[in-house]
């Protein structure tokens, strides 16, 4: 007689997934208790080291549209797994590293496993009941936030306490546990589109993104009407346009640009870049706040690690709005969570322009932003999947996680830009101005109000939209 082994239990799949969006996520923040020491620890130039940030940058906007296309070809876990396995090896190389060139090399490993949360989100749409699909996606989507606010105290605290390259042990260590977990207890979903992998349009995409967050990225030591960085733009347009182009007529398109183009799925993503945006100024100007000697006569003079933790609750409150963004979404529908989401947001950075003289004041404006970037985040994956086959579930998730990356860019862009040029003399040394907070914090509350007036376009619920799968696939009912 032969045994059949029980499907996991939905609970148990959502944990492990969203355990390993958290683990991903910490990449972002690994790192930023090094960036002082980082031309030191490297013997490198400090304009050479930064390249330890910006190539885990542009190896994740690859990543995370080729992979998602992949998982909808050849099995989801099993890039899932692949994606997993890239973040232990960067891990592993990161830690054995003691010059520049290595340490580059493992970040963009561990950049390339950024397709971890889109992915995630679509095994869960595969294999979970219909009735706890909204809860777990709106905790997968908010693990990016979460492990974004837990990674700052704890890779602090390592770093304060032990030698760096344990940051990078750890990281090995929990990728491998992640992995382990996936390859026993998340099943492969049956859900596939094959056909060919659309090369051309992955290695256009791919130059495309290359050039334009570099210029983002770059632009600010370059300078921003220097020959490099002009461009740059101008490569972005013109591979664009030829990738368009291209992806119109290929019959299996990395991006199927005719689903993307249906009103949901665009104005989904162009309010997840403005949204991005709004979400990522909040963590370029408490930690500097914070940090500030108090002489300013308006920073706080605390430690790393003080500010890692005033930045914790906003991951918790993150996490905890989740499951209530997944009801609103169900009592409601998605874009009413998303349009609470962006009112949240914009109430906490109006408040965070008056309210930045003691650490209760940004606990409570970090909280707030966070619950906002819960609901938002949280009502995202649902909008979107709501509008895209289910072959097409993790192309689709994917591209709107790729458009947070680029309002990421562009916010710690500008307000690069800002906090340079608005500054007063503390010495011998500028550092950035009261001003040029407050200046960042309103334009986060003008993103959130620009992101809610985007979602107001988007449809309402209204009737369920049939879904057609193009050329080879049959039809298939979208979810709601």
């Amino acid at each position: 007689m032969s045994l059949q082994k029980a499907a996991p239990r939905p609970n148990v799949v959502v944990a492990v997934l969203a355990f390993g969006g958290i683990v991903v996520s910490l990449m972002q923040t690994l790192v930023i208790p090094l960036v002082p020491r980082l031309p030191e620890l490297l013997g490198a130039s400090p304009a050479d080291a930064t390249w330890v940030i910006t190539a885990t940058l542009l190896a994740s906007a690859v990543a995370t549209p080729v992979v998602g296309r992949l998982g909808d070809m050849y099995g989801k876990r099993r890039m899932l797994l692949v994606s997993l396995c890239l973040l232990v090896a960067g891990s592993v190389v990161a830690g054995l590293s003691s010059t520049l060139l290595p340490m580059v090399v493992g970040r963009v490993f561990q950049g390339l496993a950024a397709g971890v949360i889109p992915l995630g989100i679509s095994i869960m749409r595969d294999e979970l009941p219909a009735e706890r699909l909204g809860a777990a996606t709106a905790m997968m989507s908010a693990s990016l936030g979460v492990g974004g606010a837990l990674g700052l105290p704890a890779s602090a605290l390592l770093v304060e306490n032990t030698d760096w390259h344990v940051l990078f042990w750890t990281a090995a260590a929990l990728g491998a546990v992640v992995t382990v977990l996936v390859a026993t207890l998340v099943p492969e979903s049956s859900v596939r589109t094959g056909g060919r992998f659309d090369v051309v349009g992955a290695l256009g995409l791919s130059a495309a993104l290359v050039c334009l967050l570099l210029a983002i990225s770059k632009g600010a030591d370059w300078g921003w009407t220097s020959g490099a960085t002009l461009g740059l733009f101008a490569a972005t347009v013109v591979v664009l346009l030829l990738w368009g182009w291209f992806e119109l007529r290929v019959r299996r398109p990395l991006v199927d640009l005719r689903t993307t183009a249906r009103r949901q799925v665009l104005l989904t993503n162009l309010a997840s870049v403005v949204f991005a945006f709004a979400m990522f100024a909040m963590s370029l100007v408490l930690p500097q706040l914070l940090q500030l000697p108090t002489l300013t006569g308006y920073g706080l003079g605390q430690s790393l690690l003080v500010t890692g933790l005033v930045l914790v609750p906003s991951g918790l409150v993150m996490m905890a709005t989740a499951p209530v963004s997944a009801r609103l979404s169900r009592a409601r529908g998605p874009k009413v969570t998303l349009m609470v989401g962006a009112v949240v947001v914009a109430v906490g950075y109006g408040l965070g322009v008056v309210l930045m003289s003691a650490i209760w004041q940004l606990v409570v404006v970090s909280a707030l932003i966070g619950a906002g970037i819960g609901f938002a985040y949280g009502s995202m994956p649902a909008l979107i999947m709501g509008a895209v086959p289910v072959s097409e579930t993790a192309a689709a998730n994917s591209l709107n996680t790729l458009m947070r990356a680029i309002g990421t860019s562009v916010s710690s862009a500008v307000a690069g830009v800002i906090l340079s040029h608005l500054t007063i003399a503390l010495g011998p040394v500028a550092v950035p101005s009261q001003d040029g907070f407050r200046l960042i914090m309103a334009l986060g509350s003008g993103a959130a109000l620009l992101a809610l007036v985007v979602a107001a376009f988007i449809p309402g619920r209204g009737r369920p939209e049939r879904v057609t799968v193009d050329r080879d696939s049959e039809a298939v009912p979208a979810i709601r």
